[in-house]
């Protein structure tokens, strides 16, 4: 494996990661850092924890090889104020150079002496997006010798809606190079680079427990928001030849009401909540007693209620939600009948922001979920909702109702729901033997 000194750092920086305790380059380092300092743009992909944050700081140091002229010249945006404090602590643990000046803004009461510090001269300045933005609208920021932009944990600040001020202030400065961190990559972060983004190296990482543990089949569907979940179960749920018995994981009591009310409406009394928290709803206190009963078919199960729960037996795992736990879904769809054909299909429905819950259980398992297309009758709700203009010729909206799964093609005659051949004869076995 290379080292350090086969990256193109200079000699005092090498010398200052191996007394860090960097003796060997992680992957992403040895696989970003030519690149940096090369002046590419990139987007770097990989785990919490495998070194992200390191590259950066190397490939941002190895630029200050003169003395700094006190006028930023590299900001790299984080999501949150103990992010700030964290990358610049890492700075100071690698940086020899005590002529860089490194600024932190992030949110406190008053700015005065994030701009105080701006101008009595910053090289690197590490901030949240918002408060990065406010202090450029004060004019104390000063944009225009930025050579290099970067941008940290991009998937947490989509999370947190900080797409505005991110993309201000890339447009606000000039031609730059740009760096993109990420745990996971999805739709939302390539809308959000593409503007300012030149021809960028995508680069990823992955690592998977080398002893995989035991789970049914998984296989991830990607939707683009609730809504589109919502329609999504209702198409699998009303095929009630194929969905026998299912259950339903949703996070939030909330959720789970309306998952419940958009099932009700079609499916009725084969529908029911695990140990519902009010008496006139359809409820069981067991899967066991919702196992028993022929025509019950969708269990909804709340993780934040949730007790210990025994799921063997059922043929379908649906998380509508993710738990923020990944021990809860890895316990969930650990395979434990081992001497048995296992006949049980996990079904995990994500949107992009979900993803990186995603790869923190694939990560944990030691397997990948298996990518599965969407049914070609799925209705797929747009983000934004244009309102309609009443017209002479029409009052009705373009836009499909949440829960309307459907086109007119009944759903259990067009089961396309994308499953392969050997889940298909899964399948047909449970219809026979369910």
């Amino acid at each position: 494996m290379a080292g350090f000194d086969k990256l193109k750092l200079n000699k005092q920086l090498i010398k200052s990661a191996t007394e860090a305790g960097y003796a060997v380059p992680k992957e992403i380092q040895q696989k970003t850092l030519t690149r940096i300092i090369g002046g590419q743009d990139i987007i770097a992909i990989a785990p919490e924890g495998f070194g992200k944050t390191t590259a950066y700081i190397l490939g941002t140091l190895n630029r200050f090889n003169y003395s700094p002229e006190g006028v930023p010249k590299v900001l790299i945006l984080v999501p949150e104020k103990e992010d700030v404090l964290a990358v610049i602590e890492q700075f100071e643990l690698l940086n020899k150079n005590n002529s860089i000046a490194i600024v932190g803004l992030y949110v406190t009461p008053g700015t005065e002496a994030q701009m105080d510090a701006l101008a009595d001269g910053a090289d690197i300045v590490v901030a949240t997006p918002d408060r990065a933005r406010a202090i450029y609208l004060k004019l104390a920021l000063n944009l225009n010798k930025m050579e290099l932009l970067i941008i940290d944990d991009a998937d947490r600040m989509i999370k947190k809606g900080m797409q505005l001020p991110i993309t201000e202030l890339a447009n606000s400065i000039g031609k730059c190079q740009h760096l993109v961190f990420t745990d996971v990559m999805h739709s939302r972060i390539e809308k959000l680079v593409a503007p300012f983004m030149n021809l960028p190296a995508i680069i990823e990482v992955e690592a998977l427990e080398e002893s995989p543990v035991k789970t049914h089949q998984q296989l991830l569907y990607n939707v683009p928001n609730f809504p589109t979940k919502v329609n999504l179960l209702n198409l699998f749920m009303y095929d009630e030849e194929v969905f026998t018995k299912a259950v339903v994981f949703v996070n939030k009591q909330a959720t789970a009401e309306k998952v419940f009310q958009s099932l009700n409406r079609r499916i009725q009394d084969a529908v029911g909540y695990f140990k519902p928290r009010f008496f006139d709803v359809k409820g069981f206190n067991t899967v066991a007693d919702f196992k028993a009963e022929a025509d019950a078919r969708v269990l909804i199960v709340v993780t934040e209620n949730e007790d210990a729960i025994e799921l063997d037996g059922i043929p379908f795992l649906i998380h509508f939600d993710l738990p923020a736990d990944k021990e809860t879904y890895i316990q969930r769809v650990t395979n434990n009948n081992t001497n048995s054909e296992d006949e049980t299909l996990a079904l995990t429905f994500a949107t992009d922001l979900d993803l990186s819950l995603v790869k923190r259980i694939e990560q944990a398992t030691g397997k990948k979920m298996q990518p599965a297309a969407l049914p070609d009758d799925l209705v797929i709700v747009n983000d934004v909702k244009p309102k309609a203009t009443p017209t002479k010729q029409s009052t009705k909206t373009t836009e499909p109702e949440t829960g309307a799964a459907f086109h007119e093609k009944k759903a259990s005659n067009n089961k396309n729901y994308n499953f392969s051949s050997g889940q298909k004869a899964k399948m047909n076995m449970k219809k026979k033997h369910g």
